[in-house]
C-alpha cells in the first residue's frame, strides 16, 4: 500500500512551520488552519514523550470480559491502518492519524458524514501516493535533518477534497429531508409530555403544539424539526438528571427544578447549545454554517435592498370595537353612534351624567368587556351559553343601559384591559367638567421668575409676602 508508510521525506511539495512553500507537485495549503491538537503533537518536545504519555482518562469495562466499544456499534477505520474507532469517539481516531501517520485532516466540522469521508479516502490512498492529495508541512526545518518531521494536511484546497465534501453535504441533506418528511407523515407517533405525563397519540405535533400552548415551552415549529424522538430523548434525560434546559445547572430535586424554570421563565432550551443544533433543518442547508450565520445573511440581504422612500406607505387607522358585538369604526364618535342605535348605550351620556373622569372611563369599559366576555349580564347577573343569546337578552330586556352600582364596576382590578388590543381604551378623553377646568386654567399666563439673580429673587419673592400675610393671621 502507498499511502501506509508516511514518515518518511516527502517527494512532493513541502512547507516548513515557519511557512516556507518549496515549488513541487504538492498541493498548497494556503489559507488552511491546522487544528489545536495538530499543532500541539507538531511540536518536537511532545513528540517525544507522546507514545509513553497517557493523553486521556481510562476506564475500565462495566461487565467483566467487556470491550471498549458495544458489539454492533458503528466505527470508522484509520485510513492507513486496521484501528477501528466508535463513531462517537471521532477525536480519538483523529489523534491517532496525528501521531502515528502524521496526517492532519483539516476543518473536520464542516465534514458532513465523516464515515464515508473517512472510508473514501482510505480507498483512493491505496491506489495513489499521499504526496498527490497532500501539502506536506516540513516541522523543525532548521534543526538537524534527524529531528525534523514531516506531516500531511488534508483539505478542500485540492478539488478532489472540496467536491467530495460538497457531495457529502447534498446526499446528507437530502437524507434529512426525507427524514423530516416521514416525520411529518408518521400519524403512530406516541410522546409524553415532559411537564404533565399526559400521552399523545398521532402525529409529533401534537404534543409539541400542547407543550407550547399549555406549558409555554416552545422548541420551535414542529415542520422545522428532524429526529424528534431523539430530540425529545434527549430533553427528558437532561430533565431526569434535574438539569436546567436553559441555563443547564443541576439542582437537588424536581421540584425545586420546576419551580427554579418557573420563576426564571427558563421553560426553553439553551441557543447556544451546539448539541441541538443537528436536531434542526436549516442547520443542514449550507455547509459550514449554522443557522445563525443563515439567517444574519437573510437580514443583510434585507438591509441591502430596502429602500429608504416611504411614500407609499399608507398606515392602516386602528379601529375600536363594540361594547356588545363585533362591529368596528375608526373614530369613537361613530362607535358611540352605532352603540346608541344597535344596542340603546348611550357612553357619552353615561360619561356625562355619572361625571366619570379617564380612569373611570377604563374601569368601566373594562368591567363591561369581561361581563360580555364571559356571558353574563351585568343588568340581572345571568350568564347564558353565548355572546348571541346574551346580547339578544340584554337588548330585549333593557339591560344595556342598566349599570350595577359604582361600587361594583369601579374598582382597582379593572384597571387592568379585558382584552390587550382594545383600542377604544386609547380614544377616551377626560369628563366635560376637568376639560372645562383645564380650558380656564389655561387662560391664566404663568411667567417664570428670572432665576440668574438667586439674591435679588430671594428678597423680592412673593413667597416673603406670603409668609409675612400668615404670621400677621397668627
Amino acid at each position: 500500500m502507498a499511502a501506509r508508510d508516511t514518515q518518511g521525506a516527502a517527494a512532493g511539495g513541502e512547507e516548513d512551520c515557519e511557512g516556507n512553500h518549496s515549488e513541487a507537485g504538492g498541493v498548497s495549503y494556503e489559507g488552511c488552519l491546522l487544528p489545536d491538537l495538530a499543532k500541539e503533537c507538531m511540536h518536537r518536545r511532545v513528540l517525544v514523550f507522546i507514545k509513553d504519555c497517557i493523553l486521556e482518562p481510562l476506564s475500565l469495562p462495566e461487565s467483566p470480559g467487556g470491550t471498549t466499544a458495544l458489539e454492533g456499534s458503528p466505527s470508522v477505520p484509520c485510513i492507513f491502518c486496521e484501528e477501528h474507532f466508535p463513531m462517537d469517539e471521532q477525536d480519538k481516531l483523529l489523534k491517532h492519524m496525528i501521531i502515528e501517520h502524521k496526517l492532519v485532516i483539516a476543518d473536520v466540522k464542516l465534514v458532513a458524514d465523516f464515515q464515508r469521508y473517512i472510508l473514501y479516502w482510505r480507498k483512493r490512498f491505496t491506489e495513489q501516493p499521499i504526496t498527490d492529495f497532500c501539502s506536506v508541512i516540513r516541522i523543525n526545518s532548521t534543526a538537524p535533518l534527524e529531528e525534523q518531521d514531516n506531516y500531511f494536511l488534508l483539505c478542500d484546497v485540492l478539488p478532489e477534497d472540496r467536491l467530495l465534501r460538497e457531495e457529502l453535504q447534498k446526499q446528507r441533506l437530502k437524507e434529512i429531508l426525507e427524514q423530516q418528511q416521514q416525520e411529518r407523515n408518521d400519524n403512530n407517533f406516541h410522546g409524553i409530555c415532559m411537564f404533565c405525563n399526559e400521552e399523545f397519540f398521532g402525529n409529533r405535533s401534537v404534543l409539541l403544539n400542547h407543550m407550547a400552548r399549555e406549558h409555554a415551552f416552545n422548541i420551535g415549529l414542529p415542520d422545522n424539526i428532524v429526529n424528534c424522538n431523539e430530540f425529545l430523548c434527549t430533553l427528558q434525560k437532561k430533565l431526569d438528571n434535574l438539569q436546567c434546559l436553559y441555563c443547564e445547572k443541576t439542582f437537588r430535586d424536581k421540584n425545586t427544578l420546576k419551580d427554579h424554570m418557573r420563576k426564571k421563565q427558563h421553560r426553553r432550551i439553551n441557543p447556544k447549545n451546539r448539541e441541538y443544533d443537528r436536531f434542526y433543518v436549516i442547520n443542514y442547508l449550507e455547509l459550514g454554517k449554522s443557522w445563525e450565520e443563515v439567517q444574519l445573511e437573510d437580514d443583510r440581504e434585507l438591509l441591502d435592498h430596502q429602500e429608504d422612500d416611504w411614500s407609499d406607505w399608507e398606515e392602516r387607522p386602528d379601529s375600536a370595537v363594540c361594547l356588545f358585538c363585533e362591529k368596528q369604526a375608526e373614530t369613537i364618535e361613530k362607535l358611540c353612534v352605532h352603540m346608541e342605535d344597535a344596542h340603546e348605550f348611550d357612553l357619552l351620556k353615561i360619561k356625562s351624567e355619572l361625571g366619570l373622569n379617564f380612569y373611570q372611563q377604563v374601569k368601566l369599559v373594562n368591567f363591561i368587556r369581561r361581563q360580555i366576555h364571559q356571558c353574563r349580564c351585568y343588568g340581572c347577573h345571568v350568564k347564558f351559553k353565548s355572546k348571541a343569546e346574551l346580547r339578544t337578552h340584554m337588548e330585549e330586556a333593557k339591560h344595556t343601559s342598566l349599570l350595577p352600582e359604582r361600587k361594583t364596576w369601579d374598582q382597582p382590578e379593572y384597571y387592568f384591559p379585558t382584552y390587550e388590543n382594545d383600542t377604544l381604551l386609547c380614544t377616551l378623553s377626560d369628563s366635560e367638567s376637568d376639560l372645562t377646568a383645564q380650558e380656564q386654567n389655561g387662560n391664566i399666563t404663568i411667567i417664570s421668575e428670572d432665576t440668574s439673580k438667586l439674591h435679588a429673587l430671594k428678597q423680592s419673592s412673593i413667597l416673603n409676602q406670603l409668609l409675612l400675610q400668615e404670621g400677621l393671621k397668627n
